[in-house]
């Protein structure tokens, strides 16, 4: 990427760590940084991308929702108060298609949001993006596809011992993009400076079923073994939704600005060297 200084917070996380390979230089902001701390570390930065939050995929206890909504609205919150305060040009904030109902084909123009934890959670959190005063875009994450972690890694393992499969009817559609294609619209983003709500996911969603079976295919292991839903259930409680909800989410705002996928195709990306 272009020579440009960022701040970055989630920093250790699949994407933040992927982004710190892609920018030359890059200032870690930590989630325990209050505001003056983070008004530091803003000195002589351009751009700011936020991926403050604790994982999202694990049981939902009630004490669990409190760190999830914590570790983005506040966070989010003390980091948007500095970048208003500061020389900071450009702020690049996070949200997921959680925000979008189920079983509905939705692309950046859905008025219609989710009324469950995860869609209220990224309503908050984005409201408190829009703060910034300064030029701000939001990337709404679908199921990040890349091997050095996220999803795909939790699920490589059952799949390389013969025993992935379909979850439930394998019917839900799932909303993805590449990890090296994420990468390329933070890219496309800081060059251009466009502002809005972006769905970060590939023009091509695909069923459980049809997931599952390239993948058991690229991987030459078996898929015949399905998973039943309230297996998930008992690991992840609530939680469980993250893999159980269907979202069909279209990229149609960042296409519209020019943008093109290398990985359109499922059966491309795990066929890929990046897998």
């Amino acid at each position: 990427m272009q020579h440009t200084k960022i701040a970055l917070t989630g920093a250790s996380g699949f994407v933040g760590k992927e982004l710190q390979k892609h920018f030359r230089e890059c200032v870690i902001i930590k989630r325990d940084d209050n505001e003056t701390d983070i008004l530091k570390k803003l000195q002589n930065v351009d751009v700011v991308i936020n991926l403050a939050g604790a994982p999202i995929v694990q049981r939902w206890s009630e004490a669990y929702k409190k760190v999830l909504y914590r570790s983005r609205i506040e966070t989010t919150k003390r980091l948007v108060s500095a970048i208003n305060r500061s020389h900071v040009s450009y702020f690049i904030s996070t949200s997921a298609i959680g925000i979008y109902p189920n079983s509905t084909s939705c692309d950046e123009k859905c008025t219609q949001f989710d009324n469950g934890f995860l869609g209220t959670l990224c309503q908050a959190w984005e409201a408190e993006a829009r703060k910034c005063v300064k030029p701000t875009a939001i990337l709404r994450f679908g199921v990040v596809l890349g091997k050095e972690g996220g999803a795909l890694k939790k699920m490589l393992l059952p799949f390389k011992l013969g025993m992935g499969g379909t979850i439930g009817s394998g019917e839900m559609m799932m909303s993805w993009i590449a990890l090296s294609d994420l990468m390329h619209m933070y890219q496309f983003l800081v060059q251009h400076r466009y502002e809005g709500i972006f769905n970060a996911v590939t023009p091509k969603p695909v069923s459980n079923k049809v997931f599952t079976k390239s993948l058991g295919k690229a991987l030459k292991r078996p898929t015949f073994l399905p998973l039943p839903e309230f297996v998930l259930k008992l690991f992840y409680g609530e939680g469980a939704s993250i893999l159980l909800d269907s979202k069909e989410v279209y990229p149609k705002a960042i296409e519209e600005k020019g943008f093109v996928f290398e990985y359109e195709e499922i059966g491309l990306i795990f066929r890929s060297k990046d897998v």
